[in-house]
C-alpha cells in the first residue's frame, strides 16, 4: 500500500453534489481534491434514460459559481445537465482525479491535523482533515428479490439499464414502480411504439403538475419546506383536486395521507406529470396491481392475476451504497443512509450531500449544502484532531 501525501480535503464523487462541494471550498481558499471512480464528472446523469430532464427549473437549479446557460430551456435535458457539469468543472478549474474509487474512511490519528485516512481500490492511501462523500443518491441500482425471479423466461431489466424505447417496440412491457423514473419511463415507452405497457402500483403516488399556469411545482416546495407537515398536506390536497383529475377509475386513486408526511416518512417525493395523467387517461399506460412473484413465464400480481409481458423494467429504486466505505463509523441509519447531511455532520470532519429527496429540488440543495459544508470547513481550521 502506497500513502499519498495529505491534502486538506477530499471530496467523493464527481456528480453535482461532488462539485458543487469542491468549488465552493475552493471559493473559499480551501485546497480541495475530487475522487471519481467512474472515468469522466457525472457518470450518473451519462446512464440516465435519454428522455429524462430536471423537474426543476434551470433558474432554481444552477451550483455556486455559474449559472445553468438559458439556452438550455426552462426544463434541462440529460445531455445538457451534462454539459453544464463538464463547463461547471472547467470553470472552477476544480481538480477532479477519475478512475479512483474510495473503498473506505477511516479516522486517523496523526498529529497533524489530519483526521481521516481514505484507501482506494488500487491501494493507495490518502489523508485528509476534511471529507465530504458525495457518491449520490442513485448510486447501487437495487432489484427486489421477487419469488421466482431468477427463473423468468422473459427479460428482465432495471430502469438503471433503460434507455430509449427503440428495442421495446411492439413488445408488451411491464414497468414495475410509479415513482419519477417509473411513470416517465412507462410514458416513453407508449410514445414510442411499445405493443403494450403496464404499471405496477404498490402504493398509488401523489401526482403533481410540473408547473401550473407558469408557476413550477419546485418554487411551491421551496415555499412551503419549512412549514408544518400537516398544513403542506392540506394545501396540497387542495391543488390536488383543482389542478390533477381523479385517476381512480383507472387505478391509481388518490392517496389518504399528504405528500409532505409520505416524504418525511418515507423519503417519496411526488411524481411529477410529464405525460402520465394522459396516457392513462387513453390507456396507452395501464395500472396494475404490484408484482408478488415469477414463474416461468409468468409474472404475479398482488391481486392474484398473472401476466405474460416479454419485458419487465424495475423501477425500483437505488441504494446509497455507502455500507462498505462508512458504515464501520456509526454515520449510517438503518435503511443506509446519513444520520446528518451539509453542515450538520455526525462525526467532525465528515460531510455527505446529495443523499436526500426535497420537495425544493435537489439541484439547489446541494448547492445550499456546498456553501454550508465549505464555511464549516473553513471555520474548522486545519489544526484540530478527531475529537473535534
Amino acid at each position: 500500500m502506497t500513502t499519498a501525501p495529505s491534502r486538506t480535503v477530499y471530496v467523493v464523487g464527481a456528480g453535482p453534489g461532488g462539485l458543487a462541494a469542491a468549488a465552493a471550498l475552493r471559493a473559499r481558499g480551501v485546497p480541495a481534491s475530487v475522487l471519481e471512480r467512474s472515468e469522466a464528472v457525472a457518470a450518473a446523469w451519462r446512464g440516465h434514460y435519454d428522455r429524462l430532464h430536471l423537474h426543476t427549473t434551470r433558474r432554481l437549479s444552477g451550483l455556486p459559481g455559474l449559472a445553468i446557460p438559458r439556452a438550455y430551456g426552462r426544463w434541462v435535458g440529460r445531455d445538457d445537465v451534462i454539459r453544464y457539469l463538464e463547463a461547471y468543472t472547467a470553470h472552477h478549474r476544480l481538480e477532479v482525479r477519475t478512475g479512483t474509487e474510495v473503498e473506505r474512511v477511516d479516522r486517523s490519528c496523526g498529529d497533524d491535523g489530519v483526521r481521516w485516512a481514505l484507501r482506494t481500490t488500487g491501494g493507495e492511501e490518502l489523508r485528509a482533515r476534511a471529507v465530504v462523500v458525495a457518491t449520490g443518491h442513485n448510486h447501487t441500482p437495487h432489484l427486489p428479490p421477487w419469488p421466482g425471479r431468477d427463473s423468468f423466461t422473459g427479460r428482465l431489466l432495471h430502469a438503471s439499464a433503460y434507455r430509449c424505447p427503440a428495442p421495446f417496440t411492439g413488445l408488451d412491457v411491464l414497468v414495475v414502480g410509479v415513482g419519477n423514473t417509473g411513470a416517465e419511463i412507462a410514458v416513453d415507452l407508449a410514445d414510442g411504439g411499445a405493443r403494450r405497457v403496464r404499471l405496477a402500483v404498490r402504493t398509488p403516488p401523489h401526482i403533481v403538475r410540473r408547473d401550473t399556469l407558469g408557476w413550477p411545482a419546485q418554487a411551491t416546495g421551496v415555499l412551503v419546506r419549512h412549514l408544518p407537515p400537516a398544513a403542506v398536506d392540506r394545501a396540497a390536497g387542495v391543488l390536488a383536486r383543482l389542478s390533477v383529475p381523479d385517476l381512480s377509475q383507472y387505478g391509481l386513486p388518490r392517496p389518504q395521507d399528504g405528500p409532505y408526511t409520505r416524504l418525511l416518512r418515507d423519503g417519496a417525493i411526488p411524481v411529477q406529470d410529464v405525460g402520465l395523467i394522459d396516457a392513462v387517461r387513453a390507456g396507452r399506460v395501464e395500472p396494475v396491481a404490484a408484482v408478488e412473484g415469477f414463474e416461468d413465464a409468468e409474472v404475479r400480481l398482488a391481486d392474484g392475476s398473472t401476466l405474460m409481458p416479454d419485458v419487465v423494467i424495475a423501477a425500483t429504486g437505488y441504494r446509497r451504497g455507502l455500507e462498505k466505505m462508512v458504515g464501520h463509523l456509526g454515520v449510517l441509519d438503518g435503511r443506509g443512509r446519513p444520520k446528518a447531511h451539509g453542515a450538520t455532520t455526525p462525526t467532525p470532519g465528515l460531510y455527505f450531500t446529495g443523499y436526500t429527496n426535497p420537495i425544493s429540488g435537489m439541484f439547489r440543495e446541494m448547492a445550499i449544502d456546498a456553501r454550508r459544508i465549505a464555511k464549516a470547513v473553513r471555520r474548522e481550521g486545519p489544526g484540530r484532531g478527531p475529537g473535534g
